[in-house]
């Protein structure tokens, strides 16, 4: 029987980014979204993706955060500026309204402001940095539900996002039990390794016991 979503979630919540990334790597699956940075040390986070995207523009679009109604909790907003870093696409109305609807945290392949409030609140965010200038007359909302590329990494609503001080990826929702499965594997082997070391053996001998040089490398 397939896992529900809530439940992949409280499993990949037990591993670490590390891990699943090499288990992605064996399936041949990009994930990690490089450059994504925490706003706050020591967050971690998983859970689906609510997909937001945005376009340079000097059209005043005031609406461009009311989408945040639509999320559920424990969603994690993904939001494509195209990397942008001159001005933002999230400040500290859309922070305040992320904590009330218990939001998992958001990731924002561009920057944030209002970051007093964002540690304040203790909300989890990682982005590429954090910058005052509004988005207003700058960006427009130009699709929210939509596939939307995280750092190059493709996102679809449903997928889950991964996040922890290590940095960030994506797992493909339809991929996620196969992922999760082999993700366990490599941890356990991790730690049978480090046990076996101070039990007596050399890292070498360790390492081939668990055949731990073949776990991330893929199979065809």
């Amino acid at each position: 029987m397939s896992k529900t979503t809530k439940e992949l979630v409280s499993e990949f919540m037990k591993l670490a980014t590390p891990n699943v990334s090499d288990a992605m790597d064996k399936l041949r699956i990009k994930c990690g979204c490089e450059g994504l940075m925490p706003i706050i040390v020591g967050k971690k986070f998983v859970g689906p993706a609510f997909t937001v995207r945005y376009i340079p523009s000097d059209i005043n679009a005031s609406k461009a955060g009311d989408y945040i109604d639509d999320t559920q909790e424990g969603d994690v907003i993904a939001i494509d500026n195209g990397g942008r870093t001159n001005f933002t696409s999230w400040g500290d109305i859309l922070t305040n309204v992320a904590v009330q609807k218990k939001l998992a945290g958001t990731v924002i392949d561009g920057v944030c402001r209002d970051v007093d409030g964002i540690r304040e609140l203790d909300y989890p965010m990682y982005t590429r940095g954090h910058f005052m200038v509004t988005g207003k007359d700058r960006g427009v909302l130009a699709e929210v539900g939509g596939p939307v590329s995280i750092c190059g990494v493709c996102v679809h609503p449903g997928d889950l996002i991964m996040a922890d001080q290590s940095g960030v990826l994506v797992i493909p929702r339809g991929r996620a039990e196969e992922v999760l499965s082999l993700a366990t594997a490599i941890e356990e082997a991790e730690r049978n390794i480090v046990k076996a070391v101070g039990a007596g053996l050399t890292l070498a001998e360790a390492r081939v016991k668990f055949k731990y040089d073949s776990l991330q490398h893929p199979e065809d």
